[in-house]
């Protein structure tokens, strides 16, 4: 793709899988409880249901989240939009997916999440490859959580 065919926002998907049944990891994610116990360490309040918005607290970076949840259809899908910084839309939000799959005749979850909505600029590609980064942390914050109740990110960052 030469500089002429730039796409008009720039998006990513990371892909994991967890050695447990879907419903059990969609609600690793939905849950509040579970999802301040390995990613959120500042917590998390409120369950990710359709048209609520919740929060999400991180110590490890500043503040507070507001996250809008735009879909939440147990246990195959979430979607949610959130602020960050050099993004496309006007009111400065971009959009995360997470896809749930069960594979493997449910023993085991496939968890991808897409998270879109960057300019194609220097800029936005380093905001997008730091949620990327973020994002892939936080697959493997899930599988070790889910899998065998550990917390990787405690510490991880600070």
């Amino acid at each position: 793709m030469d500089a002429h065919q730039l796409p008009r926002e720039l998006s990513f998907t990371v892909a994991g899988h967890v050695a447990k049944p879907v419903e059990q990891v969609y609600e690793a994610v939905a849950d509040p409880e579970q999802l301040s116990r390995y990613f959120t360490t500042g917590g998390a309040r409120g369950r990710l249901e359709a048209g609520d918005t919740v929060t999400w607290d991180f110590h490890d970076f500043p503040g507070a989240f507001p996250v809008q949840v735009l879909q939440a259809e147990a246990p195959r899908r979430i979607v949610l939009r959130w602020a960050g910084e050099h993004l496309v839309a006007k009111d400065g939000m971009s959009r995360v997916q997470f896809d749930f799959e069960p594979v493997d005749d449910g023993a085991r979850t496939k968890v991808q999440i897409s998270e879109s909505g960057w300019q194609p600029s220097e800029a936005g590609i380093q905001r997008a490859f730091d949620n990327c980064e973020g994002w892939t942390s936080m697959l493997a914050a899930l599988k070790a959580w889910v899998e065998h109740g550990i917390n990787l990110r405690e510490g991880f960052y600070k």
